[in-house]
């Protein structure tokens, strides 16, 4: 069967800084390594609109948006599938079956349900001003991830640890479907995190927990250089850091955490060479002597070696949309042919395969000439 790779991102806006550690490079690096039978990388129109069914017109806007943050990143239609989630009708069957397996009580305990549920200010059936009734679409959307991961038979999934509870759910539908049906049609995935732990969940330019769209705390890949200048020298940094000769904090201080994310071996030299490396850059912090706005300085130029190749990229690729277009359409034709095999397999084994089941035809016609 191979190893196979699923991974994909909501389209709710353009990607940000978190999405490229978290994920978005790793992908990247994978497709080049050649490790990996068949990769697919997928827009999740689907799982944005179970809370921007009011508005589809921003998930409708920000297919594009992606689009072309995956492709200036590096990730290659030569080498991935590219896809749009709602173009793969097999999926919601999919969708449709696994309900079945999965209870109430179950999605109710998923944390990472819990968390987006709190974000979103989603409360059960709460109806008051502060408060939005939670979507069922939303409440299964572990039910739905399962379908896109499940459809390929992905044996590794890229992402952030905060979808770990995600993905050991799929493996619990996975092994409920096998057992329920006595087969082994779908395949239980692994998590692949990234290795950099900095990267597995990068704060916000406020130092929240999570950068987020919807805090606004956001580095987009696609800023300009001006404005992710200002969005670094903005950045929370260690609130009893007042004074250059003050002693830091480097635990929880977000400059420190993107620059763990970050750095890489020859910036030192390039651009801040009274440092070997950035322990040292650490340990001064600590004890005193060394200003928020000199590690941002460094920060904004590492950032912009990262960013511009990927800036380049995109402002070609935005002079021919209607191409963008049609490598997803071709990947999404791709994806649909593989998830169609999927679900034959899996009507097969649930035998609700009628009209290809001789052995049930014969059997109901002797039954009723007797």
């Amino acid at each position: 069967m191979g190893r196979i790779i699923l991974t994909g991102d909501r389209p709710t806006g353009k990607l940000h800084l978190g999405h490229y550690v978290g994920s978005l490079r790793n992908r990247v690096l994978l497709q080049n390594e050649g490790n990996y039978d068949r990769m697919f990388v997928f827009i999740a129109d689907v799982q944005a609109l179970t809370d921007n069914a009011d508005n589809p017109e921003k998930v409708r806007q920000n297919i594009i948006e992606v689009a072309l943050d995956y492709l200036s990143c590096g990730l290659d239609p030569e080498k991935v599938t590219l896809f749009i989630q709602s173009q793969i009708p097999e999926l919601h069957e999919m969708t449709q079956f696994f309900s079945n397996l999965v209870t109430v009580q179950r999605l109710q305990r998923n944390p990472t349900v819990k968390a987006e549920m709190a974000l979103r200010g989603f409360e059960g059936g709460a109806t008051d001003d502060n408060k939005r009734g939670l979507p069922v679409g939303f409440f299964t959307y572990p039910i739905s991830q399962a379908a896109d991961i499940c459809f390929c038979k992905a044996t590794t999934v890229p992402v952030g640890e905060d979808q770990e509870p995600m993905i050991e759910q799929c493996r619990e539908i996975v092994r409920s479907f096998n057992g329920t049906y006595k087969c082994d049609v779908l395949v239980e995935p692994e998590i692949l995190l990234p290795t950099n732990l900095a990267c597995r969940r990068l704060p916000g330019t406020d130092g929240k927990a999570k950068m987020s769209k919807s805090l606004g705390n956001c580095i987009y890949l696609s800023d300009d250089r001006k404005t992710m200048e200002q969005k670094v020298k903005g950045m929370f940094t260690d609130p009893g850091h007042l004074r250059v000769e003050d002693p830091g904090k480097v635990e929880g201080n977000p400059v420190f955490t993107y620059l763990d994310a970050f750095v890489e071996e020859g910036d030192f030299a390039k651009y801040w060479s009274e440092y070997q490396n950035l322990q040292e850059v650490k340990d001064h912090y600590t004890r005193g002597g060394l200003g928020d706005m000199k590690c941002k300085k460094f920060l904004i130029n590492v950032l912009n070696d990262r960013l511009d190749p990927i800036r380049e990229r995109r402002h070609a690729l935005e002079q021919d949309i209607p191409a963008v277009y049609e490598i997803l359409r071709k990947g999404s034709d791709a994806a649909r042919q593989v998830a169609a095999q999927t679900l034959h397999e899996m009507k097969d084994a649930m035998k609700i395969n009628y009209f290809d089941d001789a052995a049930l035809i014969a059997q109901q016609a002797e039954k009723y000439r007797q």
